[in-house]
């Protein structure tokens, strides 16, 4: 029997090494010419294919729904239906395995993963790989190098120092210890005071402005090196009974790791972020903190969380984030009578990695805004590009006087987007359907989102340009066949463009017809489908492709990053895994059976 079978592909990575066995005992090699029908409707199959070379397409009547190339499986649903419900005919010369039924039968009723994998839909596949990627998170982040979590800076005072300048230290610089240097001792040493040390200074009785630190630290400092793993320093804190660990490296010290830090590291990333967004003092430490959500994304990814899990945490670190920033540059006054919002993914809610700006001001109707409020505005763009996040290609940005204007302003301009929809109106109204407040007073975005949604039920035809810009990206055909590489195109292509573009986009043109105000696509898909506008199936579908897309494009983007490149978004499909690949023909295929249902609802055949 065959002894090379792939066992790094999907379903198959999931058995166990009896269940590998039973399929190597249960396979043979077939061969089939091109054009050979290998499976026809009606007819009751007796095997699984599973394919070693060439291709095979599956045609719903006469049209070609599905290519599958090396590695992947079919017709796992007729096998277990008992009966075929497509046509499947060799596109070349195929040479395959075939799996008995008997076997894949044993193999479900032993391992559900696989069963999942193998026959479910979409949404049932996505829940089996995550419930496996979960069994191994909490290790992934055990293996992470102490300094992936969050190092408290170190504050040195000399041995001589008064208790009572050290508790002054404690409160200015918002910390719980020092490190102490006896530059006196022979050969010079390094401790540590703590705020628990502190107790044992009061009891002794002395002025704590004339006992010395140095008398009550502790001189047998606990370290760790920023290379060791956050699962040792874990065990040394355990053994030493200690609450913190000194990080130092080549004798320089790097900072303090908290034992509250460190567990936050381990159950929640981004608390972390939001102390050091706190506590920072200029734009500077903002820019740190930034650098550490990358950072945290990269690790989240790493250990398996869920990609929705992700992009709302990166929404709340990057609403603090921009926050904070605009309460560094702007005057008290002007954040009161102000509403700052963004825009795009980032309102949505969807943002992973960092991408252009797309971010608006909205002042109080009769407020006096300073003369310098252009300086201000351009500051903050500069702000956030240091931070990471380029300047959007089309100013649509605050530094943009079109997109900072009075309340009364805001809500004629975006009413005009309706009434007058040209390409650049209907292009701004989608951008500004997903405003998010940031900070300021969300009730002025509020007021000039409810003047805008009152008019939302409109001409027919304004809605109709709207959503037909599901079209303006992509190539809907020959999917299948950039997959596989079977076309002489490019064989990458745009995830967003292909795939989220029409997708969210889409969601949005439903939304604004039936004036639902949610600014998430998957709140907007839930609140359509509690409302009998969207099938509950398509519904669940959808959400379960946005999420898989995203994943996707993040893995994408963290790959290019790690090789010191840009984020593009464009996917290298002929690097992708069995599984990735059959991931998005599931994901692919519902954008497209959403587009035709969006094309019947809009009429957008009309449009020419």
């Amino acid at each position: 029997m065959p002894n090379a079978f792939n066992f790094s592909a999907s379903p198959f990575d999931c058995l166990t090494p009896d269940e590998q066995r039973l399929v190597r005992d249960s396979v043979d090699v077939v061969y089939f010419r091109e054009g050979e029908t290998i499976l026809d409707i009606g007819i009751a199959p007796t095997h699984l294919f599973i394919i070693i070379k060439g291709y095979v397409t599956q045609l719903e009547g006469s049209e070609v729904t599905t290519t599958y190339g090396p590695d992947d499986c079919f017709d796992g649903r007729g096998l277990v239906a008992g009966k075929v419900s497509s046509r499947f005919i060799a596109a070349e010369e195929v040479v395959a395995y075939q799996l008995a039924r008997q076997a894949v039968s044993d193999l479900i009723a032993s391992n559900a993963t696989f069963g999942a994998l193998l026959f479910s839909d979409l949404s049932n596949k996505l829940s089996a790989l995550s419930d496996r990627k979960s069994q191994h998170e909490l290790q992934s982040l055990t293996l992470s190098r102490v300094d992936e979590a969050f190092l408290r800076a170190a504050h040195f005072v000399d041995a001589s120092t008064g208790i009572l300048s050290v508790v002054k230290l404690f409160q200015a610089q918002h910390t719980s210890n020092v490190l102490v240097r006896d530059s006196q001792a022979e050969p010079p040493r390094l401790g540590i005071f703590t705020a628990t040390t502190l107790q044992r200074a009061i009891l002794d009785g002395r002025p704590l402005d004339r006992l010395a630190v140095g008398e009550l630290a502790n001189f047998s400092l606990v370290e760790v090196r920023p290379s060791d793993q956050l699962g040792d320093a874990m065990a040394v804190m355990l053994r030493r009974r200690v609450h913190r660990v000194v990080v130092v490296e080549d004798d320089q010290v790097l900072g303090i790791l908290e034992a509250l830090d460190l567990f936050s590291f381990l159950s929640n990333q981004s608390h972390l972020i939001t102390v050091q967004i706190e506590e920072a003092k200029d734009l500077a430490g903002l820019s740190q903190a930034a650098t550490r959500i990358t950072r945290m994304i990269a690790l989240l990814h790493r250990s398996g969380s869920r990609v929705n899990l992700i992009a709302k945490l990166v929404q709340q670190l990057n609403a603090r984030l921009f926050e904070r920033a605009w309460q560094l540059i702007a005057p008290a006054d002007l954040v009161a009578n102000s509403c700052l919002f963004v825009m795009g993914s980032e309102g949505r809610g969807e943002q992973l990695l960092k991408t252009d700006q797309d971010n608006g001001l909205i002042l109080r109707d009769g407020y006096g805004a300073p003369d310098d409020l252009d300086a201000i505005c351009q500051r903050f763009s500069s702000a956030l590009k240091d931070f990471g996040y380029p300047e959007c290609p089309g100013h649509i940005m605050l530094s943009n006087p079109q997109w900072r204007k009075s309340a009364s302003d805001f809500g004629q301009m975006t009413r005009q987007w309706l009434t007058l929809p040209d390409g650049d109106s209907l292009m701004n109204l989608a951008i500004f359907m997903d405003a998010h407040t940031v900070c300021g007073d969300s009730r002025l975005l509020d007021e000039v989102r409810r003047g805008l949604m009152s008019l939302a039920n409109g001409s027919d035809v304004m809605l109709s340009r709207f959503a037909a810009a599901i079209d303006s990206f992509g190539r809907s055909t020959g999917w299948w066949n950039r997959l596989l590489g079977l076309a002489d195109t490019d064989p990458q292509f745009n995830l967003k463009k292909e795939g989220i573009f029409p997708l969210v986009h889409g969601v949005r043109s439903l939304a604004l017809a039936h004036r639902v105000t949610e600014t998430s696509t998957v709140g907007r898909i839930a609140a359509l489908v509690a409302a009998g506008r969207l099938d509950a199936d398509m519904g669940t579908d959808l959400t379960d492709s946005l999420h898989f897309f995203m994943g996707l494009r993040l893995k994408v983007g963290l790959a290019e990053l790690e090789m010191g490149k840009g984020v593009t978004g464009a996917l290298d499909v002929a690097r992708l895994s069995s599984l990735d690949r059959d991931l998005l023909k599931d994901t692919l295929g519902v954008v497209k059976r959403f587009k035709a249902l969006l094309r019947h609802r809009f009429h957008l055949e009309a449009l020419g």
